[in-house]
């Protein structure tokens, strides 16, 4: 995992394109590409290929549902919410650290989920309103994504297409199990039914995972109007048929779905990792889904040195400027679906229920925080001389 603080020479090629299928009336896709750097989400060219900047970039696929206005209603509002939360959490901040862009995106996402609930609840006509997404943080030469529901991610290297992620749905739960094998499970009458999805429940479990981009890699978000109506062997072999031609990849994509009956909407987004910062894959690395790992956690299982004292330290004065940042900004306020309101920060009951929670100053968050520094610094050297 490289530091990610500053800009590298990596060149990211995007496009994405959504289409209706053969049997819908209405589309209830939504999907997103971003330059964080720039907050431009657009198709312009000067996005379709773009360094990523301090920022990172990000794509975006949500597949709605509930009905054709209430589907179309909740994916926009995925999109729109998701951007919206980056761009206040994580583009006007000064950090560029990895796991600060993690939580960033898993923050957004929950956010998303929590205003499409709450516009639901104030809509009874859009009742059982929700979207499933799958999203990609692009930052340095890693690629985090977010997950909730059964849109889903493939990565294509050297030919081979492998997906990223996993999905949240009843068939996937019963492979997991053992009790349905993938063949049976892309057969099964059950394999609509999802586990998980934006609004229809307060709170959401989101599945962030990670992974290394490699030089050639080439990225696919797709609905499950794509994917169900295609094999993964299916996916490899377009994008190396239609490379380098992004264009010409996302349309054989979707032709390919209408082709075995386009029984849903269909999206995709396809990118294409280029640049010398980036290495050149590896035979024996792994690819697949990888649950994410923060830095902190990583360093706990390496030997322990000098440098890694020194590492503990930088960790636990980030950790005490986060929170006091955090302490400094935040205030309990409820959504406000009208003018695109702030993520909320209180309970999920009726406003005469709420208690608020106990406030901590500035100066209590330092001297809580200098106190653990020095004493995890103590330890540390005690361990390493004494103990070694």
């Amino acid at each position: 995992m490289t530091d990610s603080s500053s800009p590298r020479d990596i060149i990211v090629h995007v496009f994405g394109r959504t289409d209706v299928g053969r049997t819908r009336e209405h589309n209830e896709d939504a999907f997103v590409v971003a330059d964080l750097t720039t907050m431009n989400a657009t198709l312009q060219p000067e996005v379709r290929e773009h360094r990523p900047g301090k920022r990172g970039s990000l794509f975006m696929v949500a597949d709605g549902m509930g009905g054709a206005a209430a589907g179309e209603v909740a994916s926009q509002m995925a999109t729109e919410v998701v951007l919206e939360e980056l761009d206040t959490r994580w583009r006007r901040t000064d950090s560029s650290d990895p796991d600060a862009f993690a939580a960033a995106l898993r923050a957004a996402v929950e956010t998303a989920n929590t205003r499409i609930h709450r516009y639901a609840l104030d809509h009874p006509e859009n009742r059982g309103m929700g979207t499933t997404t799958t999203i990609a943080g692009i930052l340095g030469d890693m690629l985090y994504l977010c997950q909730v529901g059964d849109s889903r991610g493939y990565l294509v290297r050297n030919g081979v297409a492998i997906q990223v992620t996993k999905d949240q749905s009843l068939v996937q739960r019963l492979i997991d199990a053992g009790e349905l094998t993938a063949e049976e499970a892309e057969t099964s009458e059950r394999r609509n039914i999802i586990l998980q999805a934006l609004g229809p429940e307060p709170a959401v479990k989101v599945d962030v995972t990670m992974q290394q981009i490699r030089r050639g890699d080439v990225l696919v978000l797709c609905s499950d109007g794509m994917s169900g109506q295609m094999r993964t062997p299916d996916i490899a072999r377009i994008v190396t048929e239609q490379a380098p031609d992004l264009t010409a990849t996302c349309k054989a994509l979707i032709d390919l779905a209408n082709e075995n009956g386009g029984p849903d909407n269909i999206t995709v987004i396809a990118a294409r990792f280029e640049g010398a910062d980036l290495q050149l894959p590896e035979a024996a690395e792994f690819v697949g889904h990888q649950p994410y790992v923060s830095q902190v956690e990583a360093r706990a299982t390496m030997p322990l040195t000098a440098a890694s004292i020194e590492q503990s330290l930088q960790d636990a004065t980030l950790m005490e400027m986060s929170l006091v940042t955090t302490a400094e900004s935040e205030s309990p306020v409820a959504p406000n679906h009208e003018a695109g309101g702030k993520r909320t920060t209180v309970p999920m009951t009726e406003p005469a229920d709420v208690v608020p929670a106990p406030r901590v100053s500035v100066a209590q968050l330092r001297l809580i925080f200098g106190g653990v520094a020095t004493l995890v610094a103590a330890w540390l050297i005690w361990v390493y001389f004494f103990k070694g």
